[in-house]
């Protein structure tokens, strides 16, 4: 009788999935020090940080240097459209390459809190990201609507 309970298979009917077996390991794992677990946790708080600021540089510095750099494109070939593909595609393939470099991180933050003593499961990718997109709406609508004012001056 084939064993086809999803929590046994890594979810799928037949079988296992490579790489979704328990893990058995050969002894239990020795915990460092409190010096050691203390430091990890320092490393995870800087890990964090990056996240975070990788996170906040694609809702303001990135857009704004390819923009810049799409401006100079267009002043070099005297071509709208080509200072406008330049920008948008190097908007996108920035988004894509922090992302990645989040993701990363974020991969090694999860390993360096669990070696600091936390159960650790998720990443906090998802929350960083959002967190910077509601932190860039806020500024922007402080700058739009009290710095830099909606309407026309009227003086």
């Amino acid at each position: 009788m084939p064993r086809n309970d999803p929590t046994d298979t890594g979810g799928l009917f037949i079988g296992r999935r490579p790489g979704t077996g328990p893990v058995h390991l050969r002894g239990e794992p020795t915990r460092g020090g409190s010096g050691r677990r203390r430091a990890d946790g320092v490393l995870a708080f800087v890990l964090l940080l990056a996240e975070g600021v990788l996170c906040l540089s694609l809702w303001g510095p990135q857009p704004l240097a390819w923009l810049w750099i799409g401006s100079q494109a267009d002043y070099r070939m005297d071509s709208n459209m080509g200072g406008i593909v330049i920008a948008f595609v190097g908007i996108l393939a920035s988004l894509f390459i922090t992302l990645s470099l989040a993701s990363r991180l974020d991969r090694v933050w999860r390993m360096v809190r669990r070696a600091a003593g936390h159960e650790q499961r998720e990443g906090a990718l998802p929350r960083i990201f959002g967190g910077s997109a509601v932190i860039a709406l806020v500024l922007f609508g402080i700058w739009f609507l009290v710095i830099q004012g909606p309407a026309p001056d009227m003086g």
